[in-house]
């Protein structure tokens, strides 16, 4: 069956993510644009993919760390649990309801601070953006409910700049690297944000997936509030050093990893459905002007950043596959 919103496109992707090698791709655009009847999610968690990732979990429920010259202090375990989740959760719609998923959950709630906050990422320092991105997984996973989740939403809310957006409370302040260095570790005391320093977007995105996520928080005054100064900033540089560029914007992945055009209107599209927008429709005209003569969309508008791999191909499909979402959400509202 066509669907309206598709025919805004110069190449209608519908027929190219259908004819995929990935059986999630094919799931997810019957089951989101088709409306057609599909097998129960479950059969998803048996792709060799997920199976692989499963097969990797330790013992004590995380997913292990390869990277070398590891800082003492940081959690580099809760950093690969998140990677890992986020393909089981996102391509693969696992839930709770596996037993491996409930267990990594565990682990990921077992780094949760008596102040509410997940720590260990940025060392014993409040890592807003990661918080966010972990729980908008959580919920996706089924853990809504959940109090602890409650309990970090609250924190989120506690913790915004004066602007009503979020930064990283670390880099509100300005530290030199050995200083940023002495600051995380285990048994320092986390540093506060200097609140009348603007938000950063990168930030704000990320934490914004956690409200998006969520049914009870996701139209609230705070969420579109932090909406409205997200899509301020398209295609402009961040208010800090980190991931400073405006390029970033158009640096696709997906799951999504870091805030960029097609995460952030993932979210919006979500909390404001609104395509009357001057800013949404902006992003909008700029994924149509930008679509691909296959019809899908790049993993990066950075002049010769765009790895030539089998697996590229692949990243295309999912990239595409989330900005459909997008279109579908604001035409369909």
């Amino acid at each position: 069956m066509e669907n309206d919103w598709s025919t805004c496109f110069e190449i209608n992707p519908i027929p190219i993510l259908l004819t995929s090698k990935q059986k999630a791709i094919r799931y997810f655009t019957q089951r989101d644009f088709l409306c057609e009847s599909v097998e129960a999610i479950e059969i998803l968690w048996q792709e060799s993919e997920a199976q692989r990732i499963l097969k990797k979990q330790l013992a004590d429920s995380s997913w292990p760390s390869s990277a070398k010259n590891q800082h003492p202090a940081i959690n580099y375990c809760l950093i690969e649990t998140w990677r890992n989740l986020r393909f089981l959760i996102e391509m693969y719609g696992f839930t709770r309801a596996h037993p491996q998923i409930e267990k990594a959950a565990e682990f990921i709630f077992s780094c949760q601070s008596p102040d509410s906050d997940l720590r260990g990422i940025l060392a014993n320092q409040y890592a807003t953006y990661y918080t966010g991105a972990i729980l908008s997984l959580l919920i996706k996973a089924g853990y809504q409910e959940d109090h602890r989740v409650e309990k970090a939403m609250r924190w989120l809310l506690s913790i915004r700049q004066d602007d009503l957006g979020w930064s990283i409370p670390m880099i509100t302040h300005k530290f030199s690297r050995e200083e940023q260095y002495q600051l995380s570790s285990q048994f320092m005391v986390p540093v506060e944000p200097d609140r009348s320093k603007p938000f950063s977007h990168n930030a704000t995105g990320m934490v914004l997936r956690a409200f998006a996520a969520h049914e009870k928080y996701r139209h609230s005054v705070d969420a579109i509030s932090a909406a409205h100064l997200l899509k301020s900033r398209f295609f402009e540089k961040d208010a800090y050093t980190s991931y400073q560029s405006a390029s970033y914007w158009v640096r696709f992945e997906y799951p999504f990893w870091w805030n960029q055009l097609v995460s952030a209107m993932d979210s919006i599209s979500i909390i404001m459905p609104d395509n009357t927008d001057t800013q949404i429709q902006k992003a909008l005209q700029w994924f149509l002007a930008h679509q691909r003569e296959d019809g899908l969309w790049n993993t990066t508008y950075v002049a010769d950043k765009e790895p030539q791999s089998p697996k590229t191909s692949i990243k295309r499909e999912w990239i595409t596959l989330a900005i459909c979402r997008i279109f579908a959400r604001l035409n369909n509202a």
